[in-house]
């Protein structure tokens, strides 16, 4: 089967992206395709380059990166969410006047279109949210 996740919660506050990263492990483990992972509302910042939780926590940015190496798992982050959060890429950055950029890579800023291909060309569209 082809999975797809929308993850809507922020990284260290609630639940939804640790069980989202869980629940993506297992469908891998259990021989699926997770093909895209969609970051939407709050859960943008998943997306966050800065991000630096402590030592004895886990790096939930690292562990999405890890996904995307490992089995080529897009990770897609509505572009209009991360504008409101300041979650922005280096072309978004630039067109905007910012001095920097906080998307981290292989995360990239996509719109709502990709969420709705998601939902009509996967077997199951999965939702984590707060």
């Amino acid at each position: 089967m082809r999975y797809a996740l929308l993850v809507q919660g922020p990284p260290y506050s609630v639940q939804a992206s640790h069980s989202a990263l869980r629940f993506a492990g297992a469908v891998v483990a259990r021989g699926h395709q997770l093909d895209t992972v969609f970051f939407y509302h709050d859960g943008v910042y998943n997306a966050a380059r800065l991000a630096s939780p402590p030592q004895d926590e886990p790096h939930l940015v690292d562990a999405w990166r890890n996904l995307h190496d490992q089995h080529g798992t897009a990770l897609l982050v509505c572009i209009a969410s991360g504008l409101r959060r300041g979650i922005v890429d280096a072309k978004e950055a630039s067109r905007h006047g910012k001095e920097g950029f906080s998307l981290a890579p292989p995360f990239e800023l996509t719109g709502l279109g990709q969420l709705i291909d998601a939902g009509f060309t996967h077997d199951r569209l999965v939702t984590f949210a707060p």
